[in-house]
Formats: structure tokens, sequence, C-alpha cells
């Protein structure tokens, strides 16, 4: 049963490549896919040969699923790179010809670059996710504090307020970050034992898949064939280049859902207990003076830290993530006072 459902797959793929092909209007990656097709198809042939050995049925021809429909119209509807997570779900190499720049992930024309490339780790990712989880733990709490302030309700029932709105809000975002870590991971996971059992069973094949792949991002065809096939002699090394160049995923974000889930809860809890601190010191009548002097710093804050991912003016970054808690803040204040 293995043999057919592995046989299905290739099929499958082999019918997405030919449907990306249709879909693409740049030449180089209309090529690339009906290349990939072509080897899909190839492969599926050395399944059909262990079915035959096995003397199992094989299906006359291969009928697509109702997944691979719904993909393929997504695809139609907001293109391949929009998409590109889905397509490497379903077993679509060639996936990183979408990230290239962006990623930061130009392709590689030696194996010191290879290895140069391979051996980053998202660090900066970590980052940027916690300051965001302390962002939205200071909008929201103090979004909800400026709300029930604005309703003119007393200093316990503010404090109440913002406790509950911290622990939910961090409840709700940790609940979410282990529900999407997970399955980005079991993902992962099974696209990477899939890419290990293609790479045992029929390593040239793997090799001549990669060499397309770098031959569509701009090497010659005869590095890029070169370059497949002294990296495919290195299983390891192989194994990680194709989780990258053909499904387009790094295998280093295979994090923790666990560790991921309590740094977002953290992370919120720790930008949502910035506007009660003053409510949690004194009942006094200067606490929303205070609660909004410390977010608005801490929002300025916030933005800033963010500019070093997107190599803006830190001031500017500030200034905007100001002007945008300011104006949540601003709101929920007027609907309190309004409905009271």
């Amino acid at each position: 049963m293995e043999a057919l459902k592995n046989w299905k797959e290739e099929k499958q793929s082999a019918y997405m490549y030919r449907a990306l092909a249709s879909i693409e209007t740049n030449s180089v990656h209309k090529k690339l896919f009906l290349e990939l097709s072509t080897l899909a198809d190839r492969q599926a042939a050395i399944w059909e040969t262990q079915l035959q050995a096995l003397h199992q049925p094989i299906p006359a021809h291969y009928q697509p699923g109702l997944r691979v429909h719904l993909i393929i119209w997504l695809v139609r509807c907001f293109g391949p790179s929009a998409m590109r997570v889905a397509l490497a779900a379903m077993k679509v190499r060639g996936m990183s010809i979408y990230q290239g720049v962006e990623m930061g992930h130009p392709v590689p024309t030696s194996l010191d670059e290879v290895e140069h490339q391979h051996a980053s780790i998202s660090h900066g990712n970590n980052l940027r996710a916690a300051v965001f989880g302390v962002n939205d733990g200071l909008i929201s709490n103090a979004s909800l504090i400026l709300g029930i302030a604005g309703a003119h309700a007393g200093h316990s029932f503010i404090l109440l307020s913002g406790i509950a709105g911290l622990l939910a809000g961090a409840c709700s975002m940790g609940a979410g970050e282990y529900v999407s870590v997970r399955s980005q991971r079991e993902m992962l996971e099974y696209q990477l034992k899939l890419e290990k059992e293609e790479l045992d069973l029929y390593p040239e094949e793997e090799a001549a898949e990669l060499a397309l792949i770098y031959e569509a991002r701009g090497l010659p065809k005869e590095e890029a064939i070169k370059m497949a096939n002294l990296l495919i002699q290195n299983p390891d090394k192989a194994l990680d280049t194709l989780a990258r160049e053909e499904l387009g995923i790094n295998p280093n974000e295979l994090i923790s859902p666990v560790g991921a889930a309590i740094s977002s809860f953290i992370s919120f809890s720790v930008g949502a207990f910035i506007p009660l601190v003053p409510y949690l010191c004194s009942d006094s009548e200067s606490n929303l003076l205070i609660t909004i002097s410390l977010t608005g710093l801490s929002l300025f804050l916030v933005g800033a830290i963010l500019s070093l991912f997107t190599h803006r003016s830190a001031l500017l970054g500030g200034l905007r993530m100001l002007c945008i808690g300011a104006l949540a803040g601003l709101l929920t204040y007027v609907i309190g006072s309004i409905f009271r």
C-alpha cells in the first residue's frame, strides 16, 4: 500500500506541475514546472514497477481529488507565490523560486555559499515575534483600560478588567501560537520525511530536480547540474538543501510548539502589564494619565525597535506605532464614554 500511496503522490505532483505551468506567465517558471512534471512522472513509473513486482493493481489513470482542485483554484485567484506554503504541503517542488531575494536567499554559486546560508538561524525572527507580542499586549490592554475608564468606572473595576484582559489575551495568544506552530511543524516534518525517503530511493532524480531549480533561478545549466550532483553526495547537506530549494522551507524553523506558546504568552503579558502598573501601585486620579504616558513611551520604543527589521527611521517607526496605539486607545475611550 505504501508503493500505491507514493505513486498517487507523484502523479498528484505531476498533475499540479502541469497546472502551474498553464497558470504561470513567467516563461522560465513555466519551463521549470513542465520539466518537473516529467520528472514526477518518471518517479511515478518507478513506483509502478514496484507495484507490478508486488502483483498489486495499478490504477488506469490518476484522478485528482477535491483538495488538488481547490489549491489550483486558489493559485489561479491569488498566484503561485501567495500559495507557496500550501503548494509545498501538496508535494510541489521549486517553491524557492518565489522567495529568492525577499528571503535573503539568493542562489548559491559554490558549496561554501550553501554551507554559509544553511548555517544561519532565524534569531531575528524570534526577536521580532517577541516584540510584536509585547506590542499586541500594550495596545489591547491599554485600549481595554481606556475604554473602561471612559465609562467612568471605579479603580477596582478598571484593575479587575485590566488583569482579566491580560490573562485572557495572553492565554489566547499562547493557544493560537501553539496551534499555529504545531500545524507548521507537522507539515515541515512530513515534507522532510518525504524528501529523505525520495533521496534514499532515487537520488539521481532528486539531483535532476535540484539542478532544474538552480537553473530556473539563474545558474547556468552545466553549473546547476554540477552543483546539484555535488550536494547529493552528502546526504545531510542534500536533505537540508532540498528542503530549502525544492520546498522553500527552512529546517531550522522546526521550533517547539510549547516553547512558542510560552514565549507568546510571556511577551503578550509583559506588554499588557505595563498599562496596569499605575493601578496596581495606587488608587489615584492621575493613574489614567500615567497609564497613557507609559503606554505611549512603550509604543514608541516598540516602533523604534521594529525599525531595525525594516531598515527605516527609528523616529518615524516609533511615531507611527505611537499614532496607531493612540488611535486605538482614543476609539475605545470614546466608545466607553458614549455607552458608559
